[in-house]
């Protein structure tokens, strides 16, 4: 087992031979490279186009002998492909950076770059919002209207608006929406060959007073606080279906079209319903959240050889599985039944360069861990049996269909259809769902992907809860299955769509690619269920780092968590959201009224996810815990890199790719000093 260090000791120590120094070469009989779009090429998200470019010498003539060849650059892979002949394939809309190398044999290269950049399609549609159908004369209220393509991808067309009654209603080039006298007038939005027709009803009935309810409020920061306005005639009667003009001050908070208001800071605010003419206010007051908690590292488990990729806790909170990366090739079983002092016991090793997942079944007796990287591309999922918690032993795999890779598997049992794995496969960006109700002998028994090109489409992660199957699927957003909950009649064996939430990853994250340029990585990658709010986060890393930096200073993560609200499961509402000030968003737990974070470079964070969430949780003062998990002693030094946590019995395990295993206790409050 020494021989190989032994031998490879014994030749460093030989005097040193210098190598021959390399020919140098030639200069290059081509003076540049000509690429027929210029510096920038743009096609449809989807479509697929041939790069055409020349080599040409000083006098502008072609070198005959010249061979071109085509890369792509930065991290855009998940967005497209090119092959080495320059064929772009279009999945996403995105940038595709490309880098052009004409070289002749015996000469230097010749290298030239270039823009891909992926568009939405035409319009296909526009959505109006806020849903209005009553004005009272005199009110003012602005629509905003954003057109979609086809494919759902948001565009940045500007949006003609056009009343059919200009004496009822006008509307300005703005989408401003002014009620002028009784009637009845239809505002319509039209960009390209998409429209949405608003019909709109001035009432004749004036006005005379605003009833706004509460009529005086205390509430702490961050408390959702929801008005009503009441339009009222001279006789006191509510005149039905008004929607009044919202706005608070001072501004620092935010209140949305159906009244629903939050303030980010202690202090004093005024809340304005506004109908034109008559408005009505309400004083609101906001106390400091006062959820800081103090902290405890109750232990570590530095690791030093490999990155550490996935956590899981076993069901009896005695034992953990950490997975490794960076060429690693084992994981880790860990003895934790006494949390300050976390244990080795084994690690079960793998043809793998990652195992980037780990979960248990919900009974603790098999294990499942993901593989990537393996030398004979038998990637897939690993089973291994628990009979002893502490010494995992492999009985099954599954590879078949999966060998590109899997990153993420999530293992869920269902009284009526038994125990299913969930997985992703790097290769082809669909969902398998495997049988292992046999752990001995899984098998496949179904297969679900979205309607993409296959070089756009990219599942990253799944989460299952209440027989429903919540898919972060990169450039198609969040994806909601179900299989086995019974909304649309599926199953393990056959999936079916409930919804999709899609959003604009290019207009979120403009500041990442001005800062570091385009093909920079960015999709949705995790999301859990929790009541009514699905959380979802975003994995965001620059295309380059920084010129001239390095160690921590070369780069980081970006990234934002968004808090869906799917009560009307159909049609899921975006309502906050989260991005640390430093760093990016990784994997979460929730437990009660807390969400626990990995935040990459940001450290662990926990948070205060009470009541009813709306607006900017970071500026609510939400934030209950932090540690920087920078280590001397881990696999990089001195460098947080929080991937995720899992929460057992009040203790949060903490993994960090950079660091190891942390175990991380919350203590209560302190209690506050009395004020005189």
């Amino acid at each position: 087992m020494l021989i190989a260090p032994l031998l490879a000791l014994a030749l460093a120590q030989q005097p040193a031979t210098p190598a021959p120094a390399a020919p140098a070469l030639a200069p290059s009989p081509i003076a540049k490279i000509v690429i027929a779009s210029g510096p920038r090429m743009t096609l449809q998200a989807g479509d697929s186009v041939q790069i055409a470019a020349e080599a040409r010498d000083a006098d502008g003539k072609p070198v005959p002998n010249a061979a071109l060849r085509f890369f792509a650059a930065g991290s855009a892979r998940f967005e497209g492909r090119v092959d080495s002949a320059g064929f772009v394939r279009s999945g996403s809309t995105g940038t595709i950076p490309v880098t052009v190398v004409a070289s002749v044999p015996g000469t230097r290269p010749v290298i030239e770059r270039l823009d891909v950049v992926m568009v939405p399609g035409p319009a296909a549609r526009i959505s109006v919002s806020p849903d209005v159908a009553r004005l009272a004369r005199g009110q003012r209220l602005r629509l905003s209207a954003t057109a979609f393509s086809a494919a759902g991808d948001a565009r940045t067309d500007a949006v003609v608006w056009r009343s059919s009654a200009l004496g009822v209603v006008q509307v300005s080039a703005d989408g401003v929406v002014t009620a002028l006298a009784p009637g009845r007038a239809t505002v319509t939005a039209t960009a390209g060959r998409a429209r949405e027709a608003v019909a709109l009803q001035v009432v004749a009935t004036p006005i005379a007073s605003v009833a706004l309810t509460p009529g005086r409020v205390t509430a702490r920061q961050g408390d959702v606080v929801r008005f009503s306005a009441t339009a009222r005639d001279a006789g006191g009667r509510p005149i039905p279906g008004l929607r009044p003009q919202w706005s608070i001050s001072p501004g620092d908070g935010q209140i949305d079209a159906d009244g629903a208001f939050v303030g980010y800071h202690a202090g004093d605010y005024v809340v304005t319903a506004n109908f034109g003419s008559r408005t009505a206010e309400a004083p609101v007051t906001l106390s400091v959240r006062d959820v800081r908690h103090p902290v405890t590292i109750v232990g570590r488990l530095p690791r030093s050889l490999f990155s550490t990729e996935e956590v899981w806790v076993h069901p009896d909170g005695k034992h953990l599985y950490l997975g490794t990366g960076s060429g690693g090739d084992r994981m880790y079983a860990v003895d934790i039944s006494d949390p300050a002092r976390p244990t080795v016991t084994d690690s079960v090793v793998a043809n793998t360069r990652r195992v980037n997942d780990v979960m248990t079944t919900p009974d603790g007796k098999f294990l499942v861990f993901t593989r990537e990287g393996a030398s004979d591309r038998k990637n897939g999922i690993v089973i291994a049996s628990l009979e002893d918690p502490a010494h995992p032993k492999p009985i099954a795999e599954f590879t078949d269909g999966v060998t590109s890779g899997v990153h993420s598997a999530f293992v869920y049992r269902q009284a009526k259809y038994g125990t299913h794995v969930y997985l992703t496969n790097d290769g082809t960006g669909a969902m398998h769902v495997i049988d292992i109700n046999d752990p001995y002998h899984p098998k496949e028994v179904a297969q679900w992907r979205t309607a993409r090109p296959d070089a756009g489409r990219t599942l990253h992660d799944i989460d299952v809860q209440d027989g429903l199957a919540y898919l972060s699927y990169w450039n198609d957003g969040l994806v909601i299955l179900d299989i086995g909950n019974g909304v649309k009649g599926g199953s393990p064996s056959s999936p079916q769509l409930v919804t999709q939430y899609k959003y604009d990853l290019n207009a979120l994250y403009r500041d990442v690619e001005a800062s570091t340029g385009p093909g920079f990585i960015r999709g949705t990658h995790t999301a859990w269920r929790h009541g009514k709010y699905v959380f979802i986060a975003d994995e965001v890393f620059p295309g380059a780092q920084v010129k001239g930096g390095k160690d921590a200073s070369a780069g980081r993560a970006y990234g934002r968590l968004q808090v869906l609200d799917v009560s009307d499961l159909m049609h899921p509402t975006p309502v906050a959201w989260y991005e640390p000030e430093y760093g990016g968003v990784h994997n979460v737990w929730v437990a009660g009224d807390t969400l626990y974070m990995g935040a990459y470079n940001a450290g662990f964070r926990a948070f205060d996810i009470s009541g009813e969430l709306r607006g900017d949780l970071r500026a609510q003062a939400r934030e209950m815990a932090h540690v920087n998990t920078a280590d001397m002693d881990g696999h990089v030094q001195n460098t947080a890199m929080t991937w995720g946590v899992v929460v057992k019995d009040g203790l949060a395990y903490v993994n960090d790719d950079n660091n190891g295993l942390w175990i991380v206790r919350m203590e209560p409050v302190r209690p506050k000093a009395m004020t005189p």
